[in-house]
């Protein structure tokens, strides 16, 4: 698996989970999920910044 298509993943699977909070969101669903759906957004944002930081570590070396 290629460097970029690991950052695609990681970049998508942020979006997918900001759009599923928002669709949540706008239907007027549980709050709960919402909050989750947020943290977990949060969470694979962080995870995406690593991976993005790692293959420019990987590739400067």
């Amino acid at each position: 698996m290629s460097t970029n298509t690991i950052v695609l993943a990681a970049c998508l699977a942020v979006a997918a989970v900001l759009l599923l909070g928002l669709a949540n969101m706008m239907r007027g669903g549980s709050a709960n999920l919402s909050q989750r759906l947020m943290r977990l957004r949060v969470l694979l944002q962080f995870l995406a910044i690593v991976v993005i930081m790692g293959v420019l570590w990987w590739r400067s070396a």
